[in-house]
């Protein structure tokens, strides 16, 4: 099998995005980008979706603006990676679909498209002796047919979905009955209204461990019920049908030359005002602005955005000290733990046995696949989330063995030995990734948001905070980057 290229070779401007058709973007290396600007009116921490959004729109504002990112390259937990025919495949984020209004505007606006996911086909659901293909095109969607379990699927969506309704997504401390779903896990409150309780945990993990990187026991209920209630906008209440489904659910398409083509354009654009190699030590506020330490300089401000996950932001030191609630949220906070495991075929053979890619399965390591061929199908790529307890589990293990579990578990679930015997195998685990540290999310275990929620976005002197997980709607998706972004651009221009 081809050795997995170092992710630390790709720099803006990358094959990925020459293989996906467009130009090369002016954008200046680690090496000519390595030092920061003396000054700048707002300063912004991180040049994944969320700042480069943020800086995006206080450049278009007139304001001049410094983008200091940790790493040689932008994009945060969105991540192009090389495959065979000059073709891409992504190792973090990808998905967006409908009421996911932000990230497809700002792709549109820099001229990149989508397509649609693969999803000709049947979906395949393996639990114990059950093993059935079935389509997501019934009332349940993406959810599995189990007859062990059918009526607690159906139950729990309509109760989750009910619940959910009454949960304000920017806020969901101020919601009716906060405190006593913040005080019980997700697991909690499944096992008190569920029939079959041990059989409905059990599937809900491949679920959650796929959807946030943690265990249906580690995950505030309240967390839940906002995590639903984001899944939608303004005009849309939020659905765990939209949340987990391809088919007009958040999975329904891709982004055409890779999601991190996104943030390459954005920053070849703002060229020079994206300084790489620059983690940010130190920031420090008086009463007439404020000073960025990087590793590529000190930088002056009157305004600061830090936008990066909620568990690093901890990690600067600022003087004057955070408010105790914000300190405390962060130290509360935990990245999810997630690892992106793809198989590469040289066709996607399984689209002609009526097979969409998909599987959700109840045990490891993989629990929820896909299909992540590019737009033409070639070659085919079959690609799965390995998460909370399995992530913790495989992790530790060489590639090598992770590579040999997963190819065969892949085989027995769809019954074709072809699936063995790839022509390249990558993963890509984020929690070893320095400065993301998990994915796709920071999560809220129980007592953390009715205690500490309202610091999470809350502006301290010139400090103001974005990331997906500061979104009102979508958090932990790109679309919820993008928009914490545009939020936090409104802040700083409106203090300016």
């Amino acid at each position: 099998m081809t050795p997995r290229t170092s992710r630390r070779t790709f720099l803006l401007g990358s094959a990925a995005t020459a293989a996906a058709g467009t130009a090369a973007l002016a954008f200046p290396s680690a090496a000519e980008a390595a030092t920061a600007p003396a000054s700048a009116d707002v300063v912004v921490v991180g040049g994944g979706l969320a700042g480069l959004t943020a800086a995006r729109r206080i450049r278009g504002a007139g304001r001049s603006v410094c983008v200091l990112e940790a790493r040689n390259r932008v994009g945060g937990r969105t991540l192009n990676h090389p495959i065979a025919g000059g073709e891409i495949a992504e190792a973090g984020g990808e998905f967006v679909g409908p009421t996911q209004d932000r990230i497809v505007a700002l792709a549109k606006e820099v001229g990149v498209s989508t397509f649609d996911a693969y999803d000709t086909g049947n979906n395949v659901y393996v639990n114990g002796l059950i093993n059935v293909q079935y389509p997501d095109t019934s009332p349940l969607g993406t959810a599995p047919p189990d007859p062990l379990l059918l009526a607690d699927i159906i139950k729990l969506t309509l109760q989750i979905d009910l619940l959910a309704a009454n949960v304000r997504p920017d806020s969901p401390w101020t919601s009716p009955n906060a405190a006593q779903y913040d005080a019980m896990s997700l697991e909690t409150w499944v096992r008190q209204n569920s029939i079959n309780s041990e059989g409905i945990v059990a599937l809900l993990r491949p679920f959650t461990e796929a959807l946030v990187g943690g265990e249906p026991g580690e995950l505030s209920f309240l967390f839940v019920l906002a995590y639903v209630a984001s899944a939608g906008n303004s005009s849309n209440v939020g659905t765990f049908e939209r949340l987990i489904n391809v088919r007009g659910g958040a999975q329904q398409s891709r982004i055409v030359g890779g999601s991190q083509v996104i943030s390459q354009r954005v920053a070849a654009a703002l060229g020079s005002r994206v300084v790489l190699n620059a983690p940010v030590r130190k920031i420090t506020q008086t009463s007439t602005g404020a000073t960025v330490v990087s590793d590529a300089g000190a930088v002056t401000a009157k305004q600061v955005v830090v936008a990066i996950p909620p568990p690093l932001a901890a990690r600067i030191e600022y003087a004057p000290l955070l408010p105790a609630a914000r300190d405390l949220l962060t130290q509360r906070l935990a990245m999810g733990a997630l690892m992106k495991v793809e198989a590469v075929y040289s066709t996607p053979f399984w689209r002609g046995s009526g097979l969409t890619g998909q599987f959700l399965t109840v045990g490891g390591p993989v629990g929820y696949s896909f299909d992540n061929s590019p737009p033409d199908g070639s070659p085919g790529v079959l690609a799965g989330f390995v998460g909370g307890e399995q992530n913790r589990t495989w992790g530790v293990k060489s590639k090598a063995e992770r590579c040999a579990a997963v190819l065969a578990q892949f085989a027995r679930i769809f019954g074709d030995s072809r699936f063995l015997t790839p022509i390249d195998y990558f993963d890509m685990d984020w929690t070893l990734e320095h400065w993301s540290r998990g994915g796709p999310t920071a999560v809220a275990g129980p007592g953390t948001l009715t205690a500490y929620g309202p610091a999470l976005r809350a502006p301290v002197g010139r400090i103001h905070w974005a990331g997906t997980e500061t979104s009102d709607y979508w958090q932990g998706y790109m679309d919820g980057a993008v928009r914490s972004g545009e939020r936090a651009a409104r802040e700083v221009l409106a203090a300016l």
